[in-house]
């Protein structure tokens, strides 16, 4: 009983948390846009949105752990995907990222709105017209200065085991020329599984790790970056889990990466 009055509660103060911030962000949008050519102001207030519906839910307890020497040089960031609760904890970073995000969430009203008014950059998955834009995109946003959070699993795991990396944030680091910043993510699958929109009680941590100098690097690197984030991502995660007393997977023997 209690677990769904908490959960039937969470979904409201974010609904509500949500519709409030809209206009916020809409009237930031309006007045910093001639300027703000990387939407930096209306996509940090737009991350506070998040994270102000999260700190109001009662259920998770969320901390981030690292800083960047200059807020404003531009990585491609990438992390291991648990749930969807790793939107709402990635936020909670000082510094402003474009997410990466299937067009389904675009299309969520207030939240939609918000995504567009960010900057954030949408993806149809399986279409190669969507797919070139949203490489484009990301282009740009890297050139105004604005880091690029993408998920390179493409979508959240089901188990403890990470999918395999795909290419695509790592040939875009390479061709940008802007180092790789690995998050490590722990905890968020207690928050909200998949395939559930239920909130549950759940501690997390992200913590931000090295980069990786994409200096001098070529095409021909992709998959030795991607090995190294994913290495580095996951011996991160595990040392937080432990942390957290979240059971993992043994290492396996070799590092499952898509090339």
């Amino acid at each position: 009983m209690m677990g769904t009055m908490l959960n039937w509660w969470a979904w409201t103060e974010t609904v509500l948390v949500v519709m409030l911030g809209t206009p916020v962000v809409g009237v930031i949008f309006l007045f910093t846009a001639p300027f703000d050519k990387g939407r930096y102001a209306a996509g940090r207030m737009f991350r506070l949105v998040g994270v102000t519906a999260m700190r109001l839910n009662g259920l998770w307890s969320f901390r981030v752990r690292g800083s960047l020497a200059d807020p404003r040089r531009p990585y491609v960031v990438v992390a291991n995907h648990e749930s969807y609760a790793d939107v709402f904890l990635i936020s909670c970073f000082p510094w402003e990222m474009k997410w990466l995000s299937k067009d389904t969430m675009f299309k969520i009203p207030c939240m939609g709105w918000m995504m567009q008014m960010a900057g954030d950059i949408k993806l149809v998955r399986g279409n190669r017209d969507s797919t070139l834009d949203a490489i484009a995109q990301c282009r740009d946003r890297l050139a105004k200065k604005v880091s690029v959070m993408i998920f390179p699993e493409g979508t959240r795991s089901k188990t403890q085991e990470m999918l395999p990396f795909k290419d695509g944030a790592f040939r875009l680091a390479i061709e940008s020329g802007v180092p790789i910043l690995p998050i490590a993510v722990a905890g968020t699958r207690n928050a909200m599984a998949k395939g559930t929109f239920r909130f549950l009680r759940a501690r997390a941590l992200a913590q931000v790790l090295e980069p990786i100098d994409t200096t001098g690097m070529t095409l021909d690197d992709v998959g030795r970056l991607k090995l190294m984030a994913r290495e580095r991502i996951d011996a991160g995660r595990r040392a937080l889990a432990a942390e957290l007393g979240i059971p993992m997977p043994p290492v396996p023997a070799e590092t499952a990466v898509a090339v």
